[in-house]
């Protein structure tokens, strides 16, 4: 770590502790609250006005990397302070590094026009208005994403979508402006150039939200994982990112850092874990001694510091690579950690929800959130089997007779 990553490790370390963890309740008091006067899709106050005090002391918009545009961390530098925002779910949302609007925003600054930037990247880097990212469908399977079946067709100085979407993550947010949309624009053309993304604000006409959809049985409101439709959705050319044909090339820029973005957070989860796990053992007794005394509590216990410490390393070592030589050459490390955080933090995950019994598949923790948000992401960003085609195909081409 650097001085600067150090400093700024200390700052989100003290706010977790002092603001945003002893919220944690009144978040959930609020959503009740909300709910119970059918204001369920409402920001919760609680979470904005954190996030007034996170700007005002200057933890903001931390994870762009090198960028004048935010902390101009690298990645490596940016990796802790994930880790230790992943400690309560929607801490990161208070710093303006959450998901998918850190994605978009990386996209918009990387491939954005100015006239772009200006109308929706300002807006979100001063967190303004939320965005979501719509490339998963319903009728094909997306983890191939050459199988994207949502058309944008040119027509005159408009193109014009049509298609179906889910798991839309945000999209059920009120504050949701703007949809960075990946479809077919030429299904003719090259297999990895008949993609684009385009720019759809969310009061065109002809987009529908047509639900959320509940993971686990919870709806993740007000965020929200949507099913949506796009009806003869017209938009100006203009909102084309970086060309037609060119969604493929936007996705592997976006992706990289968004799926690393989520593994930090995920070891924060799992720390989180095995922490109340510990505290669990320590505090119950069970046919007469502490659970924390009992021979396959050790072995857990271990087994997750093993599993956490090594997922750590990974991590760090896919994010230095890629400030190093560069998300391409790091795709493999991101592969890796990408299967590899999620499959650690379920387990973890698993081990504190049974060392709680029935209070950790309740709500009196965040254990089974924790659970529901970390199985998730062994689908999300590319579920684990696609990722290790990844790892498989490099490993053995190391090892491939020379032709």
């Amino acid at each position: 770590m650097t001085d600067r990553g150090n400093a700024l490790l200390a700052r989100v370390d003290a706010f977790m502790r002092e603001r945003i963890e002893p919220q944690e309740q009144a978040a959930r008091d609020e959503l009740a609250a909300n709910t119970a006067a059918g204001r369920r899709w409402t920001p919760l106050q609680t979470i904005e006005t954190l996030k007034k005090e996170a700007q005002a002391e200057g933890l903001w918009n931390l994870f762009l990397p090198e960028s004048e545009l935010g902390a101009g961390l690298t990645n490596a530098e940016y990796a802790p302070l994930a880790e230790r925002m992943g400690h309560v779910l929607w801490a990161s949302e208070v710093f303006n590094c959450s998901a998918p609007d850190t994605g978009n925003m990386e996209v918009l600054a990387r491939y954005g026009t100015p006239a772009q930037q200006e109308r929706w990247l300002k807006l979100l880097l001063a967190g303004s208005i939320r965005s979501a990212f719509a490339m998963t469908e319903p009728d094909v399977a997306s983890s191939d994403a050459t199988n994207i079946a949502t058309r944008i067709e040119r027509d005159g100085d408009d193109y014009v979508i049509n298609g179906r979407k889910w798991w839309i993550s945000g999209a059920g947010d009120p504050r949701c402006a703007i949809y960075i949309v990946m479809g077919q624009s030429n299904p003719e053309a090259p297999k990895h150039e008949r993609q684009s993304m385009i720019l759809v604000p969310a009061d065109t006409p002809g987009v529908d939200v047509v639900r959320p959809l509940p993971v686990f049985g919870q709806d993740d409101a007000p965020h929200g994982h949507c099913e949506m439709r796009f009806t003869n959705v017209r938009v100006p050319a203009a909102n084309m990112l970086l060309g037609e044909g060119r969604g493929f090339e936007i996705a592997q820029g976006r992706l990289g850092p968004g799926r690393i973005h989520h593994c930090m957070r995920l070891i924060g989860m799992s720390e989180r874990a095995l922490r109340l796990m510990c505290e669990r053992l320590s505090s119950r007794v069970a046919f007469g001694k502490p659970l924390a005394t009992q021979g396959v509590w050790h072995e857990r216990v271990a087994q997750s510091r093993l599993m956490i410490e090594q997922a750590r390393l990974l991590t760090l070592k896919a994010a230095w690579m890629m400030d190093t030589v560069g998300n391409k050459v790091a795709k493999n490390e991101i592969a890796m950690i990408k299967v590899v955080a999620p499959n650690v933090a379920c387990q973890v995950i698993d081990w504190a929800i049974q060392a709680h019994g029935g209070a950790g598949v309740s709500d009196l923790t965040p254990l089974a959130e924790f659970y529901g948000g970390a199985r998730t992401l062994r689908l999300a960003d590319g579920p684990d089997e696609v990722h290790r085609v990844t790892i498989a195909k490099n490993e053995l081409g190391r090892y491939s007779p020379p032709r």
